[in-house]
């Protein structure tokens, strides 16, 4: 039993799914301010529904690269590529999670439903196969990695048919926030994934991914580390611009910013794993922050 728990956290890459369940629910609480009134038992349908949905990504996207995983040494001991699992196993697996997290989240309305379904098309059949492909699969992978705080946000509102009641509110607040949260995440994917890619290159390569955005660890690839880290600066003013993040958000939000320019640039500069690694350990650290600190400095649409 000890062994299929910590197969299955591999499974649905424990520590990810984690991270975009947290995104998620962070965002259904903004929405909830928005409308005054925070329903737990949502939240917590919204949790499990969301671990679910992000787990059988996981689980397919690691199905589909069973073979490659063998060739990394940072994917070896997963349960497939180990073979502590077999692919008839993994799939049931997934496609249970797939369809019982997306039957919690229709619950709560019918777009977090279908934006759950189409996170987990893109992801797993899309932006998995392109790794192998190009470069441009970071570019792809950014949507889905960016959909949980759409589908945390508008899961805070009452169903009504195939929308969602929002009487009560402004239309700014169903169409701008919910949009802003999703390209804060969008754009912090770009110094994330490229500086983990920079890092885990030599690994990749055994697999085949490219990742990088000229395929290599050179003097481009590094310079586009630097201005995605840099973008994360007028990125990190949106919500004030739009009317609903305050001051404490927005300080927070451009040092961090900042933090990404500063070590993007040193990156640009000296091109070592070290470098990246800050740039890195900045982005482990930018999202969840920014995410729970706008929480406490929301400011509601009227």
């Amino acid at each position: 039993m000890k062994q299929f728990i910590s197969d299955f956290n591999k499974l649905v890459k424990l520590r990810l799914t984690l991270t975009v369940v947290f995104s998620a629910s962070i965002s259904f609480l903004i929405g909830a301010k928005q409308q005054g009134d925070i329903i737990w038992l949502n939240w917590l349908i919204l949790t499990i529904g969301g671990f679910f949905v992000t787990g059988a990504a996981n689980g397919f996207n690691e199905i589909i690269e069973r073979d490659l995983d063998k060739l990394m040494k940072r994917t070896a001991d997963r349960p497939l590529p180990a073979g502590r699992m077999t692919t008839g196993q993994a799939l049931v697996l997934s496609v249970f999670m797939g369809i019982f997290g997306t039957l919690f989240l229709v619950q709560l309305n019918f777009l977090a439903g279908l934006l759950s379904v189409f996170s987990i098309i893109l992801y797993a059949f899309v932006y998995t196969p392109l790794k192998q492909k190009s470069p441009i699969a970071v570019f792809v992978g950014a949507f889905p990695g960016a959909l949980p705080p759409l589908i945390g946000y508008y899961a805070a509102f009452k169903s009504a048919g195939f929308g969602f009641e929002y009487a009560a509110v402004s239309e700014a607040a169903i169409v701008i926030t919910p949009w802003v949260l999703f390209l804060i995440q969008f754009f912090w994917q770009f110094p994330h994934f490229w500086a983990i890619a920079w890092v885990a290159d030599e690994d990749y390569k055994n697999a085949g991914f490219r990742l990088l955005p000229t395929t290599k660890k050179d003097r481009v690839s590094a310079w586009m580390i630097f201005i995605s880290g840099a973008l994360m600066v007028p990125v990190g003013f949106l919500p004030m611009y739009y009317g609903f993040g305050g001051w404490v958000f927005t300080i927070v939000s451009v040092l961090g910013g900042m933090l990404f320019a500063v070590y993007g640039y040193k990156h640009a500069v000296q091109m070592t794993d070290a470098t990246a690694k800050k740039v890195m350990f900045t982005s482990f650290i930018y999202l969840p922050l920014t995410q729970l600190i706008l929480l406490f400095d929301f400011i509601p649409f009227k």
